[in-house]
């Protein structure tokens, strides 16, 4: 993996880090020196990275505002979750003509109230595979359970008149273990119905992308980020790397 490798960087004297063989290797002050853009094939020593633990590289990312966000953890999404479960389902909002639902109440002590809205599609039910539904009053433990049967998952709770999304701080959207989330800066989220308009489609697919547009989410894509120091005899240069 890339944590090991990286150890092993640091453990060789000289790691060459470029691939230009055309290009004759250029000392660090030089190029500390000289204006951007430049292509540069360079021999240097690994002295730091950051993070330390790989996972945290990973981060999500706003092409609108151009922000950075730390990924929530599952314990999280989970009191979001728990947050939500204090407004009942709304009753009048169940079975439209794109949604059926169902709803009933847990056996323990705390006695939820869960409704599962199931889209349709063209008045029919779509495989469950091809499935987009919505979840209220669900705990983090059910929600990962219909993910794994189901296409699309959003969890939502009951407003007056229609449903809606919950805190952008939790996924607004899961499909398989992938969590989706939206900027809470440049996101204008709209009302749970306007989904319909994907479900008047003929075969809707679902696509994270699409779903997020129709409600107003400006979608956060996941990227890679590292700090690298490099050093030679004669400086030091700090390189970053970030991809999708």
């Amino acid at each position: 993996d890339l944590e090991s490798h990286l150890q092993r960087c640091q453990q060789l004297s000289v790691t060459v880090l470029t691939d230009h063989q055309d290009l004759n290797n250029t000392e660090l002050k030089t190029i500390l020196n000289s204006t951007a853009p430049q292509q540069y094939r360079i021999r240097a020593k690994l002295r730091t990275y950051k993070p330390q633990k790989l996972y945290q590289s990973i981060k999500l990312h706003c092409s609108k505002c151009n922000s950075l966000r730390e990924v929530p953890d599952g314990d999280d999404f989970d009191l979001i979750l728990q947050g939500s479960t204090v407004t009942a389902p709304n009753p009048e909002l169940h079975n439209t003509s794109w949604y059926d639902s169902v709803m009933w109440t847990t056996q323990d002590q705390k006695q939820r109230k869960i409704a599962i809205h199931f889209v349709k599609c063209d008045e029919m039910l779509q495989q469950p595979e091809d499935t987009l539904l919505m979840i209220e009053g669900g705990t983090l433990k059910e929600v990962w359970k219909l993910t794994k049967r189901f296409k699309s998952v959003i969890p939502v709770r009951s407003t007056e008149d229609d449903l809606e999304l919950l805190d952008l701080s939790a996924p607004f959207l899961l499909q398989g273990n992938i969590k989706y989330y939206g900027c809470k800066q440049c996101s204008t989220p709209k009302p749970i119905k306007s989904l319909s308009s994907i479900a008047a489609e003929q075969r809707p697919s679902w696509e994270p992308t699409e779903i997020a547009q129709v409600l107003g989410i400006e979608l956060l894509q996941y990227v890679f980020i590292m700090k690298f120091t490099l050093v030679d005899r004669t400086g030091a240069l700090n390189a970053y790397l970030f991809d999708h």
